[in-house]
């Protein structure tokens, strides 16, 4: 016997989801903001934006030739992560997110 909670897991939900990749922490939550704005003017339900953990790489140089080892200079870079999910997107919704002009340095990934 089938309930009604079964059904709603069964029924089939489209997702598109965005994963944004940038160097500067401004950058991202500005073009986060306006993938929401163009998302919700379309009327799709956004879930997110939610920040995924900060990726840090690190790089050690030696300062100078082979011969002085112990002065070394240390480097990192910071990539900044967030993850949106758009939930039941209509062909507008797809429509208005391809033609979106997005700041350079910002990566962005997208599946459906």
């Amino acid at each position: 016997m089938a309930t009604a909670k079964d059904n709603k897991t069964k029924e089939t939900r489209q997702r598109v989801r965005i994963k944004i990749k940038a160097y500067d922490s401004k950058i991202i939550d500005q073009s986060v903001r306006t993938i929401l704005d163009a998302s919700e003017r379309t009327g799709a339900e956004v879930a997110g934006p939610v920040p995924l953990p900060v990726e840090k790489k690190k790089f050690t140089v030696n300062r100078s030739t082979f011969v002085h080892k112990d002065a070394r200079d240390q480097y990192e870079m910071r990539i900044h992560k967030r993850l949106l999910d758009i939930i039941n997107p209509t062909a507008a919704t797809v429509e208005a997110l391809t033609n979106l002009n997005l700041p350079a340095g910002v990566d962005v990934e997208i599946k459906m």
